[in-house]
């Protein structure tokens, strides 16, 4: 190791480049350029195929070495000949590089084995998935990282452009960006790293946590102005989601219209009978399922129109012409659907300002990973894909509720899964009709969603995501037309809370589980 290092920050002159990348797009362009600049270029396998049947001259980086790319093509560019060229430092190596008959490898262009999408294959096992492991990749890419005092490295073929206006400079390329790229391949690598361990590790919460993301897109703002923000995704990540949605039309998605959406989408997963899911500000405030998707929407859009206006409508059937003049009446930000009929698309043309999102086929919920940050870290939890069965659930009341309003627990259950604690919903015929949502006080919630019922309260049933500390609630709902009440239990006055149920007349069923979403 070398006692105070420095780092070369002049100009340097590109002479022999090594290119050998995964990923070939703009790979011909590149190589006809370098070589029209006089530029040597090393290359292996795949990328020298490409760029001599284009027309453009290499050197194998076999023929350099003088030794083979064996073992199907594990070993090919670990050598010290390889390695020398990119690590060494002009101004203190040059005799090592003479004695060994290294040359100067000035230029590395190199990514990698797309790792992300071998392991999403449906077929992928361990051992695919280790063949797909790049080992010489990551080691040219992170030494000439290194040594980015003399070298320049390329990871991404979206650069080639800006490469391309240095080298027109006397074939030199700036510090600036030298360190550029050298910042660009150290995430590279990382990202690949991550993305393998991840995979490897075996339990999502291992001692080491680890998390890589690609950008997605730029946001004009956060969640207010001040705030700076984008979207990032699951680097080879393929599945129907928000951020992988066909957008029809509309202004880019921001923060705030994401996280909407991926509310109301997640609710939609709850559902495999043709559902609607109205959200504003990360709540369900409408929520209806059925048989006729025109009558659904109109169901979920009338459970709360003052808080659907500006919202976001997601449907988790096919959106045609029918449901589309029907949601053309009122103000919203984004209709999502798994599809859109051309009658459909074409009356929401008309809305410019309006996003159409295509999701594709809706799946129901799988065990991931939410992650929060905390001052000085995150905290890590898995989704919570719970359902709660008919059998699971305990009548704890003399009264006992009907099969029907049993069939309309379930649904309510699903969807309070969705709603900011302190979470209240009262539902009735598979339809929300009061959502209290994120209250300190639970007897708050109950007081909003009553209020946010109006005459929709009349045989209904309410669902509590927690239990009742106090009998308070269950007093406060004894004339308004209550049913029954769904909720956890667990309270030490869970008897106080029984009794007052009893006394008015009104069914109490225990589901065992609670279901908080802070």
């Amino acid at each position: 190791m070398l006692e105070n290092p420095t780092i070369n920050k002049e100009n340097v002159k590109i002479k022999r480049a090594l290119v050998s990348v995964f990923d070939k797009t703009g790979l011909v362009e590149l190589g006809h350029s370098l070589e029209g600049l006089g530029i040597e270029i090393l290359s292996t396998g795949g990328s020298a195929k490409t760029l001599r049947d284009s027309g453009v001259s290499v050197t194998d980086v076999s023929d350099y070495t003088k030794f083979p790319e064996i073992m199907d093509g594990r070993v090919k560019t670990i050598n010290p000949l390889v390695e020398g060229g990119i690590l060494g430092l002009r101004d203190k190596h040059n005799k090592d590089a003479e004695d060994n008959n290294i040359k100067w490898i000035d230029l590395v262009v190199c990514n990698l084995y797309p790792f992300s999408e071998t392991i999403n294959k449906d077929d992928c096992d361990l051992a695919m998935a280790l063949e797909n492991v790049d080992i010489g990749g990551p080691t040219m890419i992170r030494s000439a990282a290194k040594n980015v005092g003399w070298v320049t490295v390329v990871v991404d073929p979206s650069d080639y452009p800006a490469l391309a206006k240095d080298l027109s400079n006397d074939n030199s390329i700036r510090y600036e960006t030298r360190e550029m790229f050298s910042a660009k391949a150290f995430g590279h690598t990382a990202q690949y790293d991550v993305i393998i361990h991840n995979y490897m590790k075996g339990t999502p919460l291992s001692d080491e946590f680890s998390l890589t993301y690609e950008k997605h897109s730029e946001m004009r703002y956060g969640e207010n102005p001040h705030q700076a923000a984008a979207a990032y995704k699951i680097s080879g990540d393929s599945s129907n989601s928000v951020l992988n949605a066909k957008i029809h039309q509309g202004k880019k998605l921001s923060y705030n219209n994401i996280m909407d959406a991926d509310a109301a989408f997640s609710c939609l997963k709850e559902f495999e009978e043709t559902a609607c899911v109205i959200v504003k500000h990360a709540n369900p405030c409408g929520v209806s399922k059925g048989e006729n998707m025109l009558e659904v929407y109109k169901q979920a859009f009338n459970a709360d129109s003052l808080s659907a206006f500006g919202g976001v409508i997601a449907m988790n059937k096919q959106c045609d012409e029918l449901v589309a003049k029907e949601i053309s009446k009122v103000f919203v930000e984004i209709v999502l659907a798994p599809s859109f009929t051309k009658e459909a698309l074409e009356i929401f043309s008309t809305k410019k300002n309006l996003r159409v999102l295509e999701v594709g086929n809706i799946k129901p919920r799988e065990k991931l990973l939410e992650v929060r940050n905390v001052v000085g870290g995150i905290i890590v939890q898995e989704t919570d894909t719970s359902v709660i069965q008919k059998q699971d659930l305990k009548t704890v009341t003399t009264a006992k509720p009907s099969d029907s309003e049993v069939e309309t627990m379930l649904f309510g259950w699903k969807v309070l899964k969705h709603i900011k604690s302190n979470g209240i919903l009262i539902v009735k015929d598979n339809t929300t009709v009061g959502v209290g949502a994120g209250q300190v006080s639970r007897v708050d919630s109950v007081d909003i969603a009553m209020k946010k019922s109006g005459k929709n309260i009349q045989g209904s049933i309410l669902c509590s995501d927690a239990f009742f500390p106090f009998r308070d609630s269950i007093d406060k709902i004894s004339n308004s037309g209550i049913k029954a009440v769904l909720q956890p239990g667990g309270s030490v006055r869970d008897d106080e809370v029984i009794e007052a149920c009893n006394e008015h007349g009104i069914a109490m069923v225990f589901t065992g589980q609670r279901c908080f979403k802070h």
